[in-house]
């Protein structure tokens, strides 16, 4: 009996050492990933489930992952892609912040799609793996990396810790049988919403889209982009920005139901301009109202157009959590994603049409000439267009204050 029990302790304690040393492994490669030559990492990746949790809202976007990124990994890398789709980027913080609090070294997402105050958060509170965009060969490749847009997020330098996706341009999109000339300035939509009562609303921030166009009427109204880039206490913040709640507030009662209530988001207020209920609607995907026209939810009438003043862009990044299990599939599938083909996929309308962040210069000329052969649609406006329109966004420590102060001063 004696000897049977050693047998059986003596069993268990070889299981428990080939445990401890599965984790201990496990712990080596994690932390030592970023020292690995690229096969290596690939080879690592080989067979992993890579979850991916972004915003799930555009079908467009769905479509892109879920049609033509993940097949390629699949069939390329053998790497499973599962797209997890949620409402709010800041919930994705929020579980990290939670993972984080009761050490959970085993989390359940391996990439995920941010910028802006969520970067911010997430790098304040060390939520994400570290500087990995170095170790991507085709960031090296094809990615300037030296371009101040791709280098900071809303003000925020991304130090390396998130690889740049695309690229985003604040549109506004309008019925042109409904309004033949749009206005072109922020003092010139204030005229026409006061001539065209109940036809133009926004979605009420904490919406993307309806902060932006907050944001983007707070730099024309007041003093410029420029003034928005230094450093600025709350109190005078709020002091710049009150004329713009001064201008909001002016056309509130000749707003969508006497601007009594907003859109709860952009995809209602695409719901209500398919409806007819308004004649606007806005955007940050220059191709947005391209992709609903083709899938029928837009009349062909619709276009695009921006502020001569210009209109707020930015770049949208993934990153890797601090606590990912699947760290080199994570790393392969994005290298991919900045792919030349990627990329260009992702560009044409009939997938996303989302704006390159790799440089066409270092395109090869097949890459060129298949860049140059795609159509956005008659309802996007040319990339030339866009570039001379666009300013840079404000830096994302202001966001929360904006939408709160707008809360206090035009939604009450």
């Amino acid at each position: 009996m004696k000897k049977k029990i050693a047998v059986i302790l003596a069993t268990m304690l070889v299981a428990l050492t080939f445990v401890s040393c599965s984790q201990d492994n496990k712990q080596v490669d994690t932390v030592n990933l970023l020292d690995e030559d690229w096969n290596t990492i690939i080879e690592k990746a080989n067979g992993q489930t890579v979850n991916m949790h972004m915003w799930g809202g555009d079908e467009a976007v769905n479509k892109y992952i879920d049609q033509w990124v993940s097949p390629k990994l699949k069939s390329q890398f053998n790497i499973v892609l599962n797209r997890v789709p949620i409402n709010d980027a800041k919930d994705m913080i929020n579980k990290l912040l939670t993972e984080k609090q009761v050490e959970k070294e085993e989390g359940s997402i391996d990439i995920f799609w941010i910028n802006g105050e969520n970067f911010k958060n997430a790098k304040d509170n060390d939520l994400l793996l570290g500087s990995f965009v170095k170790k991507l060969p085709n960031y090296n490749m094809y990615i300037d990396n030296e371009a101040d847009d791709l280098n900071y997020d809303f003000g925020q330098a991304t130090e390396g810790m998130e690889a740049p996706w695309g690229k985003s341009q604040f549109v506004f999109i309008y019925d042109s049988e409904k309004i033949k000339n749009p206005p072109t300035t922020m003092d010139e939509l204030k005229k026409w919403v006061k001539n065209n009562p109940g036809k133009f609303t926004y979605p009420a921030p904490p919406d993307f889209t309806g902060s932006a166009f907050i944001r983007n009427g707070i730099i024309e109204v007041t003093s410029g982009y420029e003034s928005y880039m230094e450093d600025m206490d709350q109190e005078s913040l709020l002091s710049k920005i009150s004329p713009f709640w001064e201008y909001l507030n002016e056309i509130k009662p000749y707003l969508w139901r006497e601007g009594k209530t907003y859109p709860e988001s952009s995809g209602k207020l695409d719901q209500m301009y398919s409806n007819g209920e308004v004649w606007m609607t806005m955007s940050y995907n220059p191709v947005h109202a391209a992709n609903r026209i083709k899938e029928g939810q837009f009349p062909q009438s619709t276009k695009t157009f921006v502020l001569e003043e210009g209109t707020l862009s930015n770049t949208h990044y993934l990153s890797i959590p601090y606590n990912s299990v699947n760290r080199a599939g994570a790393l392969v599938a994005i290298n991919f994603m900045l792919s030349p083909e990627a990329q260009i996929a992702k560009f044409n309308p009939n997938n996303w049409g989302d704006g390159l962040v790799i440089s066409t210069e270092k395109l090869n000329e097949e890459d060129k000439a298949g860049l140059e052969s795609i159509d956005r649609g008659d309802a996007t406006l040319s990339p030339q267009e866009l570039q001379i329109h666009r300013i840079p966004e404000m830096p994302s420590k202001y966001v929360d204050t904006i939408e709160k102060d707008w809360l206090e001063n035009v939604a009450k």
